[in-house]
Order: structure tokens, then sequence, then C-alpha cells
């Protein structure tokens, strides 16, 4: 069977696009072929895979985004597919994965009112109504359960539309057996001493993801602490506001911004903590990504993963609504206490042991194509 997947950009590092990736290659493992519309391709095409990169130009992404669409559906019209699988919320689909957030309430809670009278609100909340009002037929696969109650308020979406997904974290992201000779190596490389700390905040969007929150905190933490402590965020995304931030806090030479990488089990096992702030995050697979190689994590709540952390009891929560100087106690308190850090760690990798968190990617082409084939029934 053919099918379709959307997603406006694809370059390695993402976690909407590795986990489109996964999703796509497990289908067609299963003899499905696969074709995909994007705007940009950045990386390797996996054998076998059509991909088609949908050739419209607009000057602003909402315009470009709904040349897209159209040009989508009318390829889609001489060439159709079993099934339309979008990663982008956007008009025609048949399922969505939603990896996003609500926008609709981002908009009403993080945006100025004046922010809902722009063009580029209508565009967004309009193509997410596309997908979630009660009249579109799309289903769609939740990540988290977080962010389902915010749709079904603002657009009164049916609850059997909603189909929840486990975690699929990456077996790569485990400890292995010699994680502490690789925790070794890296920290030699990186200039960590044994008495040194280092954060690593690892996520596209580093404004969502909330490293502004984290430059703050470290620059708050007691000096005895802070002189032994770096910060490395890595993510695609422009670092300038953030190492402005950073010198003005006195911050230039304990941070370091580095751009998507391939080697993330590496600072996931060479690091103290994992520092994840987020202002807004659907699910947050870093924090499973962490929890499996056994470090402690320190979040937000509102984080749709963020409850396994609690579960797991590998770190600490910092409750809604945010307030900086709790992540900022939370942070000292974390760095001071060894055995806790022991503790959060033992625990952490005790939970990887036995729960459900790596099958997300087989969940999802198992409901693609049990979609597809009904569909095709009772066409």
């Amino acid at each position: 069977m053919q099918l379709a997947f959307c997603l406006y950009k694809y370059f390695p590092f993402g976690g909407l696009q590795r986990d489109f990736l996964r999703i796509a290659l497990a289908c067609q493992a299963r003899g499905h072929t696969i074709r995909v519309y994007t705007l940009e391709w950045r990386g390797d095409v996996p054998a076998g895979f059509d991909l088609v990169r949908v050739p419209v130009r607009a000057w602003s992404n909402p315009r470009r985004y709904r040349k897209f669409s159209a040009w989508v559906d009318a390829d889609l019209a001489r060439r159709p597919a079993g099934c339309v699988i979008g990663f982008n919320k956007m008009p025609g689909l048949d399922i969505y994965y939603a990896a996003d957030p609500c926008y609709e309430e981002k908009a009403r809670t993080l945006r100025n009112p004046l922010y809902r009278l722009g063009g580029r609100y209508r565009h967004f909340a309009a193509w997410e109504r596309a997908v979630f009002a009660p009249a579109s037929r799309t289903d769609i696969l939740m990540i988290s359960s977080v962010q389902q109650p915010f749709f079904m308020r603002h657009y009164g979406t049916p609850a059997e539309r909603f189909h929840l997904l486990p975690p699929g974290i990456a077996p790569d992201r485990r400890a292995p057996v010699d994680a502490p000779a690789i925790r070794a190596a890296f920290r030699a490389e990186f200039g960590l001493r044994d008495d040194d700390f280092l954060l690593a905040q690892i996520g596209s969007g580093f404004k969502t993801k909330g490293l502004d929150r984290s430059l703050l905190a470290l620059a708050a933490l007691p000096e005895a602490l802070r002189r032994h402590t770096r910060l490395i965020a890595i993510g695609d995304d422009d670092p300038r506001p953030f190492q402005r931030q950073a010198k003005a806090l006195g911050l230039d030479e304990r941070v370091a911004i580095l751009r998507g990488r391939d080697d993330i089990p590496r600072f996931l096992l060479g690091a103290d903590l994992l520092i994840h702030p987020a202002y807004s995050e659907a699910a947050g697979i870093i924090l499973l990504e962490a929890l499996v190689a056994g470090l402690p994590v320190l979040t937000t709540d509102v984080c749709g993963y963020a409850h396994y952390i609690a579960e797991a009891d590998a770190g600490q929560l910092i409750a809604a609504p945010f307030a900086q100087e709790n992540l900022n106690a939370a942070l000292a308190a974390m760095l001071a206490d060894t055995g806790a850090r022991v503790h959060w760690s033992q625990h952490a990798l005790a939970f990887a042991d036995k729960a459900d968190i790596y099958s997300l990617h087989e969940r999802a082409a198992d409901f693609i194509l049990s979609h597809a084939h009904a569909t095709s029934e009772t066409a």
C-alpha cells in the first residue's frame, strides 16, 4: 500500500523528525511504499523513499504552508495514497501525529492578547482547527495525555479520535555496560575534573525549551558551586540571543551552545544533570533518553513526559506556575547532594528495565496500517 507522510522540514536531530523517520521505516519494513512530502530535507534519504520536495515559495511561513497544502492536495488527487499522515497540523490528513502542543492554548496563555489579531495566529489557529474540529475526520496519535484536554476544550474534539501511544526511546540511548569508561573519556575530552558539574540541555527550539531559564539558574548558583559548573546546550536553533545572555550574566566561559549532533548518548553519560525547564512541551523525549541513560533530570511539570520522571523517582519537577527562584533553588540543591543524584540515577536505570517506553514507533505503524486497511475496505 502507498502511504503519504507530510512534514514541513526534516533534519536529523529533531524529536518530531526522528519519530517520523522511525515510523515510516517501520511501515516500509512491513512491505508498504513510502512517499514523503516536505519543503526541506537535510540528511540522507532512506532507500526506497519517494521524497517529494514541494516546490513552493512565499514571503512568510504561513503563506508557504498554505501553498504546500494546496500543492500536496493536487498531487494526491493525481497520485492517491492509502493513508495521509501528517507531522504538522494541516487540512486533509487521515492521521495526525501530535508532537506539538495545542497552539490555541499557547496563544491564549503565553502570548499578549494582541497576538491573536495577527495573520500568523489566524493561519495556525485555522490549520489546528482543520485537524481537531468535531467535523474533521482526522484521527490523532497522541504521544502524551497532557495536551488532550486543551484540544478538547478549545475545539470540542470527540474523545474517540485520540489514540495514546507509549513513548519510543531508541535502544542506543540506554546506558551500556561500559558507561563508566564512556563517561570518563567524554569528561577528559571536555576538560571536566572530578569535582566539576556538567549540566546538559538538549533540544531544538531553545526559547521553548527554557534555555534562558537555565542560564539564569546557573548564574544564581552559590559561587562555590558556580565556579565548578558548566552548561552545554545542544540543538538546531539560533544561539546568538542566548550567547548574549550568557555574556551579560558573566557566564561566557561556563556555557557552550552546540549545533545538533548524532552523539547525544555520550553527553547523557558524561553529564551530571539534564536541565529542561521548558515553557511548553507536548512530550519531551529527551527526558526519557536521560532517564534510560541514568542521568538525573530537572524539568518543569508542563512537559508531557515529566510524569515519568516522578514515577521513576529520577529527578525533580518544577511545578506550574513557574517561578525562577524555584528552579534556582532546585538546581543548587541537586548539585550539592551527591547521594540524591546517585539515588535518582539508580532509580532511573531500574525504571528503564521494566517500563513500556520503547514501542511508540511500532504501535504507531500498527495504527496507521490498520486505519489504511479499514479505509480501503469501506471505499
